[in-house]
């Protein structure tokens, strides 16, 4: 039961679009109407706004994190352990993907499975982002970025865990592979060439068919 409650309070945690919020309160528009349409930090500095990129990124890998955290500083009270905390992280991926305060028109979690697991495991998120950051700096595209840490982050995991599958591993490769789903229209687009670049602006002549759900 308290396990169940647990993956509630994660979901509720992770529905919390940064994206929205930070650009209703600096008067932005929002960010289902613009570029690819996605609610995360990448389509919001398609505004030109820095700082509010910047506040969503932080924003929504910080509800990751923190899901993870409470579960780990407060579950062990009630029985919840080690593999309950990485499904209360899924849960919080779930939540941004489908979140019930803003009509389940959620982003794709590339911020929001970074704190995840950073939460779960610091060596892991280190890991993972290393990845995202090669294949961003080099390629400057932030989806295909997203996929390739993506596919590696089960690995890096499994590696971590001395090979040794379990819970935990399958709630990371659970939200990987959502993670690559939620960026099927990206992997079209980058296939055909007409994926947006890091900081790239868009008009709404320009947009991409991504939907509002990524």
């Amino acid at each position: 039961m308290a396990t169940a409650i647990a993956i509630l309070i994660g979901y509720l945690i992770g529905s919390l679009s940064f994206a929205v919020i930070v650009s209703r309160l600096l008067g932005l528009p929002d960010p289902h109407s613009y570029g690819s349409g996605n609610p995360g930090a990448t389509n919001v500095l398609r505004t030109g706004h820095k700082v509010a990129a910047v506040l969503t990124l932080a924003g929504d890998a910080a509800k990751g994190w923190f899901a993870v955290w409470l579960v780990r500083e407060l579950g062990s009270v009630y029985g919840v352990d080690e593999a309950g905390a990485a499904l209360t992280g899924l849960a919080a991926f779930l939540g941004h993907l489908f979140p019930v305060y803003f009509a389940f028109k959620g982003g794709k979690g590339v911020a929001t499975a970074a704190g995840i697991l950073f939460a779960l495991s610091p060596w892991l998120g280190l890991g993972t982002l290393a990845t995202w950051l090669i294949i961003a700096v080099f390629f400057r595209y932030s989806s295909l970025a997203a996929l390739v840490a993506a596919v590696f982050a089960p690995f890096w995991a499994l590696f971590l865990n001395s090979f040794r599958f379990d819970v935990t591993i399958a709630a990371i490769s659970a939200m990987c592979a959502l993670l690559v789903w939620r960026h099927r229209t990206n992997i079209r687009n980058l296939l055909e060439g007409r994926e947006g670049r890091i900081g790239q602006r868009r008009t709404g002549s320009e947009r991409t068919t991504d939907t509002p759900q990524g």
